[in-house]
């Protein structure tokens, strides 16, 4: 017997994105869009171009200045909205009968993540699951995997970096990633090396007046060594984590330095921006939680990760 949902299934748009398609209606740009949502622009273009594909119609007109609905995006964007509130509202009648209402979430953060990444997050959570109290403490990485071993958090962000020396979990927790940025040169604006397309070789540093981040870190050790390598001169050394102030010193003209990518793009100060060559310093940020515990308010934010950024970015501050 044929299935009577078969002429339907074409025509069912993926709610991922159709809330991309609300987040660019609202923000008036596909760039200010990614960020809210915590894709590069890239993907999140890439979202929309098959949400159009599913469409058969064009829902945007880009411009240098941003983009736009056309009539048929704002028809849809209208209906997205009405079918992204039934769903919370679906997640939340859900929870309620599989017993997740009331109850508490602990999460440890470090500080771009808590700034960058958890808001959304913490956001659709909070419109799904209203009852459940929240906490988020801070954790310098790697410290954020030893507190949820000990019990402090039920969940903690946190980031490793390549290269780098593996450094193996405890047994009592999983890391799962949530997404791998490229690690990125910053420059104060108008600098030679700044506002070029092609990638800058790590050659290309050689001589360059280097602001060393945390030197000392472990977790950024292996890539404060591929630097001094390609010959920069440490100019600065912060010896505590912390981009904003890296940032800061770059955009004073005190220095460069290799930032993650969000970082550099969400920096307070007008930095410049070059990706480099060949590519593979990285920073993977993950969430760690205690291995084989079930905990329905825990799986559903981690779920909601997954949601929100484990298809942005498939592989290619405080810390």
């Amino acid at each position: 017997m044929a299935s009577r949902l078969g002429p339907w299934s074409s025509r069912m748009y993926d709610p991922t994105r159709l809330a991309a398609l609300v987040a660019v209606a609202e923000a008036e740009s596909i760039t200010r869009a990614a960020e809210r949502l915590g894709y590069t622009p890239p993907a999140l273009s890439q979202q929309l171009s098959k949400l159009e594909r599913e469409t058969g119609t064009a829902l945007l007109v880009r411009h240098h200045r941003g983009a736009r609905l056309t009539p048929a995006g704002e028809l849809l964007t209208a209906r997205a909205r009405r079918v992204l509130d039934e769903l919370d509202r679906a997640r939340h009648e859900l929870a309620r009968l599989t017993g997740l209402s009331g109850g508490a979430l602990r999460l440890g953060t470090f500080q771009t993540a808590g700034i960058q990444l958890l808001p959304p997050v913490l956001s659709a959570f909070r419109r799904a699951h209203p009852d459940v109290e929240l906490s988020v403490a801070d954790y310098e990485p790697p410290a954020g995997v030893a507190a949820v071993a000990a019990g402090e958090v039920d969940l903690a962000l946190t980031h490793t970096y390549e290269p780098a020396a593996p450094t193996p979990l405890p047994s009592s927790v999983t890391a799962e990633p949530v997404l791998v940025e490229e690690l990125v040169l910053v420059t104060s604006p108008g600098h030679v090396l700044a506002g070029d397309a092609s990638r800058l070789p790590l050659a290309g540093l050689a001589g360059q007046p280097l602001i060393s981040m945390a030197p000392d870190h472990p977790p950024r050790q292996g890539v404060e060594a591929s630097l001094a390598l390609a010959g920069a001169t440490p100019s600065v050394l912060v010896a505590t984590p912390g981009y904003a102030l890296v940032c800061a010193l770059v955009s004073a003209g005190l220095g460069v330095a290799v930032v993650p990518e969000m970082v550099a793009r969400t920096a307070v100060t007008p930095v410049g921006t070059r990706l480099l060559e060949p590519g593979d310093l990285r920073r993977t940020i993950s969430v760690v939680r205690r291995t084989g515990e079930t905990a329905p308010a825990a799986d559903a934010f981690r779920a909601l990760l997954r949601g929100a950024f484990g298809r942005a970015h498939g592989g290619g501050g405080g810390a």
